[in-house]
């Protein structure tokens, strides 16, 4: 009885910790459950090419009565960001709500388009600041923003870690982010780019564990004229096609 009495007095010990708060061996029990959501979501991943940055998304479809299209993973922030959220829903329009608020605070006070790696910075440090205090929670979803600005293409995560040529997030991201690693990403264009993510998304989809997904494609290049759009139907059901075509392709050689 007095183990089972210490195993519940644990779990509530864990439960009661504050995000401000470490554990007696250093740890943040909030924050690693805020990343359990998140690697419970959908895989999402963003590939910086030579001459723009695509966002895909894999949109785990949890009932046949949801409307396609809608709750959407992928987000304008501005015209040249984009943002893609892995974790809880609500909390990602928070956070790219979020972003929108900076980008026109910005362009407000000094009338130019925000820096990439600005709204990054900016949107990274109000995510750290829920894990300060002890009456906040920390946010259940990670982002990668994709931007084009002055300098060119970038991707970035929510944190000011820099710049990315690849990156995951998701229950997926291991894989994707293995996959990410095989590709000349620098070499590619947003075409090829496009055609790549949608073929790691299929790749990184476990059909008998997870439920029917929806695809979510978009760029911001040369192409779209810097702005953050969703990839033209015609090239995205080509990438799509040319996805499941390489899935089965690999199942039959298996």
């Amino acid at each position: 009885m007095s183990s089972i009495g210490t195993g519940v007095r644990n779990i509530l010990f864990k439960n009661e910790l504050p995000a401000s708060t470490y554990s007696p061996d250093g740890r943040v029990f909030q924050v690693e459950y805020a990343h359990k959501a998140v690697d419970n979501s959908g895989t999402c991943i963003g590939i910086r090419a030579k001459d723009g940055v695509v966002l895909a998304v894999e949109k785990l479809v949890h009932s046949k009565l949801l409307v396609p299209g809608s709750n959407k993973r992928i987000m304008h922030a501005d015209k040249h960001v984009g943002v893609a959220t892995a974790g809880l829903v609500a909390d990602g329009r928070y956070l790219v709500n979020r972003a929108r608020d900076e980008a026109k605070s910005y362009r407000d006070t000094y009338k130019t388009a925000i820096p990439g790696n600005t709204i990054a910075e900016r949107v990274a440090q109000y995510v750290q600041a829920f894990t300060l205090y002890s009456w906040l929670r920390p946010f259940g979803v990670s982002a990668l923003i994709a931007t084009y600005d002055k300098t060119g293409p970038g991707l970035y995560g929510i944190e000011p870690s820099g710049g990315y040529y690849g990156s995951a997030i998701g229950k997926g991201k291991q894989v994707a982010k293995t996959e990410l690693e095989k590709l000349k990403s620098s070499e590619l264009t947003v075409e090829e780019a496009v055609k790549h993510a949608a073929r790691i998304i299929y790749a990184v989809h476990d059909e008998v564990k997870d439920k029917d997904f929806e695809l979510e494609l978009s760029w911001i290049c040369e192409r779209s004229g810097g702005v953050h759009q969703f990839v033209p139907k015609d090239l995205a059901d080509e990438a799509e096609r040319l996805a499941k075509a390489s899935l089965q392709e690999e199942m039959e050689e298996d």
